[in-house]
């Protein structure tokens, strides 16, 4: 749980075989400009790896970009991972080229948001920070 005391934890991951990085990259950059802590674990990661590396940064939120069409066979087994490490209290964002249609389904699994083409950096952070916010007071 993020202790008031320290900024946001955020790791930004890119799953799978996806090696472009240029969103993830503007991301991180503005997370880190927002006054976030950003770890991020560069391209081509394992659920292992993202798993790992959360667990080991103990981060309130990770963030991962999938442009790769994967994200129905990659993020199931992350969550599963988090899940097993009892790591449940991470929230978990996506973003990229995700169908409509498959969002909700990601949600059901537990990834808190899908954020699509077009979205601002603005509203990727302020939904980072609400959601942490909300999380602590829980």
């Amino acid at each position: 749980m993020q202790d008031k005391n320290r900024p946001i934890r955020v790791l930004v991951a890119k799953p799978g075989l996806d090696g472009h990085d240029r969103g993830a990259k503007v991301i991180a950059r503005a997370l880190r400009d927002a006054g976030m802590e950003v770890i991020y674990t560069g391209i081509r990661q394992s659920p292992q790896m993202i798993t790992q590396a959360a667990n080991q940064e103990d981060v309130d939120v990770i963030g991962m970009s999938i442009l790769s069409g994967a994200h129905l066979e990659i993020l199931p087994e992350i969550m599963s991972l988090l899940h097993d490490e009892g790591m449940d209290d991470v929230i978990v964002v996506v973003g990229g080229i995700i169908p409509e249609v498959d969002r909700q389904p990601l949600k059901d699994i537990g990834i808190a948001e899908v954020f699509g083409p077009g979205t601002t950096t603005t509203a990727i952070v302020e939904y980072i920070e609400q959601s942490v916010k909300d999380r602590a007071e829980a």
